[in-house]
C-alpha cells in the first residue's frame, strides 16, 4: 500500500511538473513571470542568432570572429534542443496530444517544424551527412526567426489570417500562375523569330513575364514586334488588376481578425467576460 500511495504521489509530481514546464514554454499566463522571463530569453537568444547568422557571411567578421561565432552558435543549439526536447515530453499535458498520435500530432505542427528545422542543420554533420548537403540546409538557420511567432500575437494574427484565406489565396495564386504561363507562351511566339536570344523558349520568356506582370519592368527584356507590343500592353494591364487580388485579399482579412479579437468574449452562463 505504502509503496502503491509512493507511486500515485510521485506520479501527480511529475505530471504537475511537466504541466508546468508546459505552462512556461507555452506562456499560457499572462501574470507568469517566470514564463515571461523564459520566453524573452528566448525571443533575444533568436533575434542575436539571426543576426550572428547574418555577419558570419561577411568573410572579414567570420576571419576574425569565427570561433566566437560558432561557440555561440553550440550554445543556442544546446538551448533550442533542451527546448525542443522539453516540449516533446510535456505536450502531453494536453488531451490532443498524449499517447503516440498525440505526439506525433504535435510534432507536426508548423511551430515544432521550425524548431526541429532550427537545430537540424547543427547535427546534420554528425550524422554523417554530405558536407555538400549540409551548406544547403545551414540555410533552416534562418527558421529561427519564425520561433518568435510563438510569443507575439501579432505574429500569430498573421498566421490566423493566412489560415482563414487560404483557400482565396491558394484561388488567386493558381489564376496568376496560369497569366504567368499565358503571358510567356504568348511572347514566345510573338518575338522568338526576332529575338531568339532573349525568348528562345517559353522557360525564358518567363522572366519577363514575372517582370512585367508585378509592374516591375527592368527593361533588360522588351518586345520589338507590333504583336509583342500589344500582348505587353494588355498583359500589364492586366498584372496590375490580378497582382493586387491577394495584397486586397490579406488585407481584408486583417481587418475581419482585428474586429474579431476587438470583441469582447462573455461566458454564455455568467455573463462575463474573458
Amino acid at each position: 500500500m505504502k509503496d502503491e500511495s509512493h507511486n500515485q504521489k510521485f506520479s501527480k509530481t511529475y505530471f504537475r511538473l511537466r504541466k508546468r514546464v508546459w505552462e512556461i514554454l507555452r506562456a499560457t499566463h499572462r501574470d507568469d513571470s517566470l514564463s515571461k522571463s523564459v520566453n524573452l530569453f528566448i525571443i533575444i537568444l533568436v533575434v542575436v542568432n539571426i543576426i550572428a547568422f547574418v555577419l558570419q557571411t561577411v568573410d572579414s567578421i567570420d576571419r576574425k570572429y569565427g570561433s566566437q561565432l560558432y561557440v555561440f552558435e553550440v550554445f543556442s543549439v544546446i538551448i533550442f534542443t533542451i527546448e525542443y526536447i522539453a516540449r516533446l515530453l510535456t505536450c502531453s499535458t494536453e488531451l490532443r496530444f498524449r499517447g503516440f498520435r498525440g505526439l506525433v500530432r504535435f510534432m507536426r505542427t508548423p511551430m515544432a517544424v521550425i524548431d526541429l528545422l532550427a537545430i537540424l542543420p547543427f547535427y546534420m554533420p554528425f550524422l554523417g551527412i554530405d558536407l555538400r548537403i549540409v551548406r544547403i540546409f545551414r540555410i533552416f538557420r534562418v527558421f529561427r526567426i519564425f520561433k518568435i511567432g510563438r510569443y507575439y500575437s501579432s505574429l500569430q494574427m498573421i498566421r490566423n489570417v493566412f489560415s482563414r484565406k487560404k483557400e482565396e489565396l491558394v484561388m488567386t495564386s493558381i489564376i496568376m500562375l496560369v497569366m504567368l504561363l499565358l503571358s510567356a507562351t504568348f511572347l514566345y511566339y510573338a518575338e522568338r523569330d526576332i529575338q531568339p536570344d532573349k525568348f528562345s523558349s517559353i522557360p525564358e520568356a518567363m522572366w519577363w513575364a514575372v517582370i512585367t506582370l508585378t509592374t516591375v519592368g527592368y527593361g533588360d527584356v522588351v518586345p520589338i514586334t507590333v504583336w509583342g507590343k500589344t500582348c505587353c500592353a494588355v498583359i500589364a494591364i492586366l498584372g496590375v488588376g490580378f497582382f493586387a487580388l491577394p495584397i486586397s485579399i490579406v488585407g481584408s482579412g486583417f481587418v475581419e481578425e482585428i474586429a474579431a479579437s476587438k470583441q469582447s468574449k462573455k461566458c454564455p452562463h455568467c455573463g462575463k467576460e474573458f
